[in-house]
């Protein structure tokens, strides 16, 4: 097996992985319907499906977005022979923004911004937790949306 088909089997991989989130992390947002604000008391009961729902939904927007950024983007790059290993993170989000494979390296710092927000910081009012989640499930169907477009294009250039 040649370096290039190394390359191409990376990206088969990391593709596949991510597409499994992504899939379960629509299935989440289909099942997690917290569009009025009377679920605001639901959020701190012990409702176990909606425990269930919530986990589900957090576990896979964190690996859809980790994986997206640490395995499918710089395997994008190497399969189109850029050299990833010296870059920072960062700078494959600029490099994949030239290249049109993502509209904005901002934007997806924005996204782990509002991840890590989600995440980490654990409010006490459950309208400001309901407020954290509604940010995270609009970043997480703008995640799936440039995931989708990501793999149109894979499959279009043939890389997949």
């Amino acid at each position: 097996m040649n370096r290039q088909d190394d390359k191409g089997s990376e990206l088969q991989q990391a593709y596949a992985v991510c597409s499994r989130h992504a899939h379960w992390l629509s299935d989440a947002l289909s099942d997690l319907d917290v569009s009025a604000g009377s679920h605001q008391d639901e959020l701190t009961s012990d409702n176990k499906e909606l425990i269930r729902i919530m986990d589900q939904f957090a576990y896979r927007y964190t690996r859809l977005q980790d994986e997206m950024g640490a395995r499918l983007m710089p395997a994008i790059l190497a399969t189109l022979g850029e050299d990833v290993k010296p870059m920072p993170a960062i700078d494959r989000f600029n490099r994949l923004e030239q290249l049109g494979w993502i509209p904005s390296a901002d934007e997806w710092l924005e996204h782990r911004e509002i991840r890590n927000q989600f995440t980490h910081e654990y409010p006490e009012r459950p309208d400001d937790h309901l407020e954290k989640l509604r940010a995270a499930m609009t970043s997480a169907n703008r995640l799936i949306e440039i995931f989708t477009n990501i793999s149109e294009r894979l499959k279009k250039e043939k890389l997949i």
